[in-house]
């Protein structure tokens, strides 16, 4: 098994997400270290603190030249972080002396690092919203499509009361539109330039220094920032707490397609299947699965990123390396259940007729609540119609016949029709409300 599975050969295309996965290799981190670079000669150009002619040249460089990370690696390790061998490599390969002393004018690492890390994560977000409108682009028309279709809702494990498998995709849809809201809430405090220099004052840009930081953000396509945030993490922490909400809410959505597959359940099946080296009778949820574990794994990598808010005084190297190590795996972790959630969503395959079928099993006591509130609306007590109801669910079991037959046979009840009083998509009360509402809702952030 390899040190993180989402860089292992075996594993990647199981829990990851291969365009996300680009974003988060080396050569794309060089490649934004350049872009940033070249967008900042290009700033200090238009403002005079460079030569121009150096700022055209550091700019055409940033946009052709290839540097090897692997060549990186002894000097990152000695500087514990990556930015000085860049940058020596970047002027060694530019080939102009007189034009490459000016790469880096004024900046620190973590400008870099940081800007190009901003750079990524916009891409990161894009491809991300991409993945959450297509999941609701199939779950809000099969809202729809069973907004009716009566099954069991199930509290604490048990089968509780009637609901429609139209409502339940509506729980599994509304935490998707909900953390599309909060991440383009988000985003104009994440996606900035970081620009404050060795000390956080970018006093080495001279009095005009104030001028760089918005014009390099115009460069890029990034926010200017209000204060510097080199040691202030809170929006990359707040960007860990999305994400995990995000895979927490797309673990839940796994989590219940697996158990309403369950043998004994048998009423959903999604996605693809996975097969038993041994066994030739399964049919293993794999995607399903795999959304849980996501999720379960999300959890902690927000937990250190927040950790990793506890940055010492100017410049916290510890804490930094601490977002290196979380950030990328979140970033993965989220893209890899957002894949996975699409699958299953363009996927779904209910039984209706096994659905019927767990709600009559031990004789539909399932419409123990809706036969209570029948009673009351004939007049009767509520003491006195649960007494009954209970007294019913009792009888249904010991003498095997339904709840309906039980309650007819109480001379204490009224005079109903039990059997077409009960029936269950009679007592489904706001779930095909909730499914229409659910589709509504994700038909307007598809753009219908």
């Amino acid at each position: 098994m390899s040190a993180t599975p989402f860089d292992s050969p075996m594993l990647r295309d199981l829990v990851s997400d291969p365009d996300a996965a680009r974003l988060f290799s080396a050569p794309a981190e060089l490649r934004a270290m350049m872009l940033v670079e070249g967008g900042l000669a290009r700033a200090q150009g238009a403002l005079g603190l460079i030569p121009e002619t150096a700022a055209v040249a550091i700019h055409r460089a940033s946009r052709e030249l290839v540097i090897d990370p692997a060549a990186l690696a002894p000097g990152t390790a000695a500087a514990g972080v990556p930015v000085p061998a860049f940058v020596a490599a970047f002027r060694a390969a530019m080939g102009a002396p007189e034009h490459a002393a000016w790469v880096h004018f004024g900046a620190t690492s973590q400008d870099i690092v940081d800007t190009a890390l901003a750079l990524r994560l916009r891409a990161y977000l894009d491809q991300l919203d991409a993945r959450l409108l297509a999941i609701l682009a199939a779950l809000g028309p099969a809202a729809t499509r069973w907004r009716d279709l009566p099954m069991a809702a199930r509290t604490r494990g048990q089968a509780a009361a009637p609901t429609s498998f139209g409502a339940r995709i509506a729980i599994w849809g509304g935490p998707v539109l909900r953390a599309r809201a909060r991440l383009a809430e988000l985003r104009p405090r994440l996606l900035q330039v970081s620009l404050a220099g060795a000390a956080g004052t970018l006093a080495a840009m001279g009095p005009d220094a104030a001028a760089v930081p918005p014009r390099l953000a115009e460069e890029l396509g990034l926010a200017a920032p209000d204060l510097p945030w080199h040691a202030a993490r809170d929006s990359v922490a707040e960007l860990a707490a999305q994400l995990g909400i995000l895979a927490g809410g797309l673990g839940k959505f796994g989590l219940d397609v697996a158990l309403l597959g369950q043998t004994e359940v048998g009423e959903l099946a999604a996605g693809a299947s996975g097969g038993s080296s041994t066994m030739p009778n399964k049919a293993n949820p794999v995607g399903a699965e795999t959304l849980a574990a996501l999720a379960r794994h999300a959890g902690p990598l927000a937990s250190a990123l927040q950790q990793a808010m506890l940055a010492g005084h100017e410049r916290d190297g510890a804490a930094w390396m601490q977002e290196w190590l979380a950030l990328p795996q979140l970033c993965l972790t989220a893209a890899g259940a957002a894949r996975h959630a699409q699958a299953l969503a363009e996927d779904l395959r209910p039984d209706p007729a096994r659905m019927r079928a767990n709600m009559a099993a031990g004789g539909g006591v399932i419409l123990a609540e809706a036969a209570t509130f029948r009673m009351v609306s004939e007049g009767m007590p509520r003491p006195a119609a649960q007494d009954a109801v209970g007294r019913a669910c009792k009888a249904a079991a010991a003498q095997a016949v339904t709840l309906a037959e039980a309650l007819a046979a109480d001379p204490e009840t009224p005079d109903i029709d039990w059997s077409a009083a009960l029936a269950p998509e009679l007592h489904m009360g706001l779930a095909p409300v909730h499914a229409d509402r659910f589709a509504a809702l994700a038909a307007e952030a598809c753009g219908g």
